[in-house]
């Protein structure tokens, strides 16, 4: 997909990233240079709310278990 800049520097991020990424008008986006490269990534208002429900599940118990596989380690 691409966009334009405008003379200001103004661009429109496309309608199927907005979706993809569930971008919203508080959410900003970071730019980074990396050599000859640009990468943008989402920053959301609120990073915890954007994560919640994106993991595998059971983090406590996974958690638990290496700290209790940590313990007989000992």
């Amino acid at each position: 997909m691409r966009s334009t800049l405008t003379e200001r520097g103004q661009t429109v991020v496309p309608a199927a990233i907005r979706k993809h990424f569930s971008l919203s008008p508080t959410d900003r986006l970071e730019w980074v240079i990396e050599g000859d490269s640009l990468r943008v990534t989402p920053v959301h208002a609120d990073p915890i709310a954007a994560f919640r429900g994106r993991g595998k599940g059971g983090a406590a118990a996974r958690l638990l278990a290496d700290r209790q596989a940590d313990r007989e380690r000992e």
